[in-house]
């Protein structure tokens, strides 16, 4: 049996879905999907830029939680809602994540009409 911790803790933004918002499992930790939501897991409506933020804010307060940070991340997946937001969103990235940047995916058109960003990660714990 795999040995899982949940990642949790103050800021750690909370669903009503039935999922964590983090686990540690050995020496990895994965972040579930994080958008633009409060603390309470309620979808925040807002401009691309501050969505895409928010949502880099939470997976930050995740991070916090289990002891890391960006740098420790070895995988990024994220997901835009509109191919045109696209030079922004790389633009915003670059503030988060430095060289070597992380392994990489950006899926673009998949959100439909609720979110227009959304961004799940894995970190590694040394």
């Amino acid at each position: 049996m795999v040995n899982k911790e949940v990642i949790s803790g103050e800021g750690v933004p909370r669903s009503p879905l039935p999922f964590s918002p983090a686990l540690k499992v050995n020496n990895m930790v994965f972040v579930s999907g994080q958008a633009s939501v409060d603390e309470n897991g309620k979808i925040v409506n807002d401009t691309f830029e501050n969505e895409v933020r928010r949502s880099f804010d939470n997976a930050k307060k995740i991070l916090a939680a289990a002891g890391l940070d960006f740098s420790d991340v070895v995988q990024v997946r994220n997901y835009v809602g509109n191919q045109e937001d696209l030079a922004e969103f790389n633009a915003i990235y670059k503030e988060y994540f430095q060289a070597p940047f992380p392994a990489r995916t950006t899926l673009i058109g998949c959100l439909g009409t609720l979110l227009k960003f959304e961004v799940d990660l894995v970190a590694y714990v040394e």
